[in-house]
């Protein structure tokens, strides 16, 4: 086995000999992944429901999978990135695999890999080991989440009885193309003839229509075949409408933001379309809005200063983020630790909070993706931003940063972390050294 010897085959192991084996972190293509999957040959008997868009895939896997658990089905649920382990992108009944199965899956994908003369990328080699580990598990049901795109992404080799479409927004916009019309036809690519496409995208793209209508998918768009709608006796309430029917007086879900209506009725949408095989209640659906949980998504910590933790790392995620920054209530000044990958459009998501941030405590990431705290700046004067120097520091990573904002930050003050998965991991993991030593 290349560079993975019998001593090193921990996870972390693992990891390090994934990262090495493709010489690109990104190969679109499903040429390479479907023959090694082919050599797997592993039976799926569940169904799979696979979930794409550029922002709110996350939650919307985070609700359905909680749902379902509640209704006592035995879910396998593979997401991406991860915050602090990649444990947390492949659980079953809501419990994120161990090292050890992890490990062993791995080991059974790379002798499949090895037989097929192949090399996977991270992502794919990830892709396989998980629904290796749900076939060995049993699962009643699978639910992929996209890792890019949807055409070309290694969880479109697979089927799905449903795919969701949570939002079309610019993103990876080197890989997907410079117009909606482009990346939606990218990301429709997970529709499958005579199946169920939702699409909780309200604008949505002319490419995403006719391509349903090209492969005889049955679209289901929000506004016309599902949707949400206040309740007029009881704010803290709402209702679903769909093709299984009405559900009246469901409770908002656990995660933060209006948004989240969209990604939970898109999530209600596709359990009425599987609802045959995979049969729900009122009270296992209301159970489950209540209990579904997902760092890093509009997560605001107990304690003073308000602190919010958000992965919001394109414009339009960052255009979601001030407006539930504005729906927080007032505070004396709002400090943004804030760091992104230099292929993001940085300009875009500072210029889309510029309004709601008093000062800027900027940083690097330490990845080979990572901008520059000085490339940040650069991108935040792009904006418009103030640059005064009251108004912004800089700092060589986000735990700096967030220590500094933790030091200045008076209680009716609030700090906002933001900007990438790594920004919110690093201060989690910052948060974690200073609580636990």
């Amino acid at each position: 086995m290349m560079d993975l010897d019998s001593k090193s085959r921990t996870l972390s192991g693992w990891l390090s000999y994934l990262e090495r084996l493709h010489p690109e972190a990104i190969e679109m293509g499903l040429e390479r992944v479907t023959r090694v999957w082919s050599e797997l040959g592993l039976a799926l008997p569940f169904p799979i429901i696979i979930v794409g868009g550029t922002n709110g895939k996350g939650s919307t896997c985070a609700m359905m999978e909680t749902i379902l658990s509640c209704a006592g089905y035995r879910v396998g649920c593979y997401t991406s990135p991860h915050l602090l382990r990649y444990n947390e992108r492949v659980r079953i009944s809501r419990q994120e695999a161990s090292d050890g199965e992890l490990c062993s899956a791995f080991d059974v994908v790379e002798s499949a890999r090895s037989g097929s003369g192949v090399s996977l990328t991270y992502f794919e080699f990830g892709t396989l080991a998980a629904m290796q580990l749900f076939s060995q598990a049993g699962v009643d049901v699978a639910i992929l989440e996209v890792g890019l795109g949807g055409r070309l992404d290694a969880v479109n080799i697979f089927d799905a009885d449903c795919a969701v479409l949570t939002s079309i927004d610019f993103d990876h916009m080197d890989y997907l193309g410079n117009t909606l019309e482009k990346i939606g036809f990218e990301k429709a690519g997970i529709f499958r003839s005579g199946r169920a496409a939702v699409c909780a995208e309200p604008n949505i793209p002319a490419s995403v229509r006719h391509h349903a209508h090209t492969i005889g998918a049955n679209l289901m768009h929000i506004g016309e075949h599902f949707g949400h709608s206040a309740n007029a006796a009881d704010a803290t309430l709402w209702g679903y409408w769909g093709p299984g029917g009405k559900r009246h007086s469901l409770p908002y879900p656990a995660l933060r933001g209006a948004y989240q209506l969209h990604n939970a009725s898109a999530c209600l949408a596709a359990l009425d379309v599987v609802r045959d095989r995979l049969p729900v209640t009122m009270s296992d659906v209301r159970q489950g809005l209540l209990n579904v949980a997902l760092p890093g998504r509009f997560q605001v910590l107990p304690g003073r200063p308000a602190t919010v933790l958000d992965v919001a790392h394109n414009p339009g995620a960052a255009h979601a983020l001030a407006i539930n920054l504005g729906g927080m209530g007032r505070f004396r000044k709002t400090y943004a630790v804030f760091a992104m990958l230099k292929d993001k459009d940085i300009a875009g998501v500072a210029r889309a909070l510029a309004g709601k941030v008093d000062i800027w405590l900027i940083a690097g990431i330490d990845v080979p993706r990572g901008a520059s705290a000085n490339e940040v700046r650069q991108a935040l004067e792009v904006a418009g931003v103030d640059s005064a120097e009251e108004a912004i520091h800089t700092f060589t990573d986000p735990a700096m940063a967030y220590a500094y904002a933790c030091e200045r930050a008076a209680e009716n003050d609030r700090i906002c972390v933001f900007g990438s998965f790594h920004t919110v991991a690093e201060v989690l993991r910052y948060r974690n050294t200073v609580e636990h030593g």
